[in-house]
């Protein structure tokens, strides 16, 4: 592994590479914070998928990336004097010590549950008037869900056990059930939607990402379904002309394997 004075120097190397590129590459000069946006959103994703397939040497590349996006929009702040790279690390530093008080002041924590709550008080000293301020409204809604259930969970709003939690679901299937008999699709909406926020909350008691199992579902249907595609296709039949039956035999197999 690289030294500490290796890791500067090579930070250096992209503050420098960046300040070249603002300078002498016409896209490069044209990108503004909110032309850049979009693309962050999806380095950031493309960092997650790397991460979800354990791919380490992809984990790096997009870490790069998302270094590269940090470096850009600090370099188009310093142009108008608002703020540069030292401003961006002096003030998550200067959060990360004030947010700390067990380990750079003389607070004792037992435990990590004890440090999320003490960290979500420090945010409310700090000025702000809610502890679901934090909560990017820009989020995909069930990541949101996990992040606003975290938050209140740190200043104690939370069920004590998981069994509660589970009735609680179960508690919201009834009423679904319920409204699907009665045919309101208002209804049906706003009870699903209660659905899956008591089972991401469920999730949290089970130490689950909700986000990450989905995904990970996601990608094992994907799988499936392209070994079944490429099975038909081998037998020169279309998916729409097979019976369902059929299609069962191959999707077994993809399980298996």
């Amino acid at each position: 592994m690289s030294t500490r004075d290796d890791q500067l120097k090579a930070f250096n190397r992209l503050l420098t590479i960046m300040d070249e590129l603002r300078e002498q590459c016409p896209w490069d000069k044209k990108q503004t914070m909110e032309s850049l946006r979009h693309l962050t959103i999806e380095e950031v994703y493309e960092l997650g998928d790397a991460i979800l397939d354990n791919d380490l040497d992809e984990v790096k590349k997009e870490l790069g990336d998302v270094l590269l996006h940090i470096a850009f929009y600090s370099k188009i702040a310093s142009e108008t004097k608002d703020f540069d790279i030292a401003d961006v690390c002096h003030s998550i530093c200067d959060k990360l010590v004030d947010r700390h008080p067990h380990i750079y002041g003389d607070v004792q924590v037992k435990d990590e549950e004890e440090v999320k709550r003490n960290w979500e008080q420090l945010k409310l000293k700090e000025g702000k008037k809610s502890v679901l301020e934090g909560v990017p409204k820009s989020l995909p809604a069930m990541v949101k869900a996990n992040r606003i259930q975290d938050k209140v969970a740190g200043v104690g709003f939370d069920w004590e056990k998981p069994e509660q939690v589970f009735e609680k679901v179960e508690e919201e299937l009834a009423e679904l059930k319920a409204e699907i008999a009665s045919g309101n699709k208002d209804r049906i909406e706003s009870e699903f939607g209660d659905v899956l926020f008591s089972m991401v909350n469920y999730a949290r008691f089970l130490k689950v990402n909700p986000e990450n199992a989905l995904e990970r579902t996601n990608k094992k249907f994907i799988k499936r379904f392209q070994y079944l595609e490429a099975k038909s296709k081998a037998l020169n039949k279309s998916l729409k002309d097979m019976t369902l039956s059929e299609m069962d035999v191959f999707w077994e197999e993809a399980k298996k394997l």
